[in-house]
């Protein structure tokens, strides 16, 4: 039988290992993303059913909270090359969307799920362009596109 290969993303001689905080970093964002894709599938139904929303307020309420994490992205991204706080900020997002996640099942109107959203859709925004230069900046030279 031969012998397979290693990946280089595990440690071979002459060549360094992705970085733990990497690893960290690629576990939370699995973690949070199952997460939002959860809510985020059985949200319209919860609103129409449950709550009596309209589609066009669901469609609504969706595009808004979309149309939030893009600008919110853009704004954070120059502030992370600014400030240079890349981890500052992508915990800052994170904790955001992770406090936002028990408003869900507690709304008891659609202004609750407007602002949940809204409040989840600002965390990814200010989340997503810091991690990834901060994924950048972690990542050993070599393995830089493995990193991502």
């Amino acid at each position: 039988m031969a012998d397979t290969p290693t990946p280089a993303f595990l440690s071979s001689p002459g060549r360094s290992a992705i970085p733990k905080s990497i690893w960290a970093l690629g576990l939370v964002s699995l973690c949070m993303d199952m997460s939002s894709e959860l809510i985020h599938s059985l949200l319209p139904v919860y609103m129409v059913t449950v709550l009596g929303a309209s589609l066009l307020s669901v469609g609504f309420i969706e595009g808004f909270a979309e149309a939030t994490a893009l600008l919110t992205r853009m704004f954070s991204g120059v502030l992370s090359d600014y400030w240079r706080k890349r981890k500052l900020l992508t915990v800052i997002g994170y904790g955001m969307a992770a406090l936002t996640k028990p408003l869900f099942p507690l709304a008891s109107g659609l202004t609750t799920v407007f602002l949940a959203r809204f409040l989840d859709r600002v965390g990814k925004g200010i989340r997503g362009a810091p991690r990834d230069a901060l994924i950048g900046e972690l990542a050993p030279p070599n393995l830089r596109g493995t990193c991502y």
